[in-house]
């Protein structure tokens, strides 16, 4: 499941579906929620405003989930990223990974998110409560942590 939306989301509820989604053979669900932090150390965010490019970001968002199946035994995947304005501590975006194994499990859900951080068609502005706005820059240091799924060393599927 893939949706890219304005509403909150019910992290419980969606775990709660997936379970169930996913079938008897799942062992265990990895799952992530995002929250809206103090970018700046200046002074308090008010507020995080996400565009995206519509279509295109769902199918990016597909192609990541895709990728964490093919790469490890998952049997199911969920990904729910808010957008529009966001006030500062609300939920941002919800990831989970359902698995026999909670190896799998887990490399799959931190998979989908570093993949996420850099590859989905978001675009972050902040306002602070003094009133200033700025686009928020990727870091490096993320971009390195998604490079870096993609290294010979980076986990394979766990064995049965």
């Amino acid at each position: 499941m893939i949706s890219v939306q304005e509403a909150d989301f019910d992290a419980a509820a969606l775990t709660a579906a997936l379970r169930e989604n996913a079938g008897s053979g799942v062992g265990g669900i990895v799952t992530f929620v995002g929250y809206v932090r103090d970018y700046a150390p200046d002074s308090p965010t008010d507020t995080l405003y996400l565009e995206h490019y519509p279509g295109m970001c769902e199918r990016e968002l597909e192609a990541i989930a895709d990728t964490a199946r093919q790469r490890w035994k998952l049997d199911g995947t969920v990904i729910v990223h808010r957008v529009g304005a966001l006030s500062r501590n609300a939920q941002i975006v919800f990831v989970a990974a359902a698995s026999a194994h909670r190896g799998d499990a887990f490399r799959g859900c931190e998979y989908i998110i570093d993949a996420l951080k850099t590859r989905a068609p978001f675009w972050k502005r902040e306002t602070l409560a003094g009133g200033n706005s700025f686009w928020v820059e990727q870091r490096q240091a993320d971009q390195d942590r998604t490079d870096a799924w993609d290294e010979d060393t980076a986990p394979t599927k766990e064995r049965p």
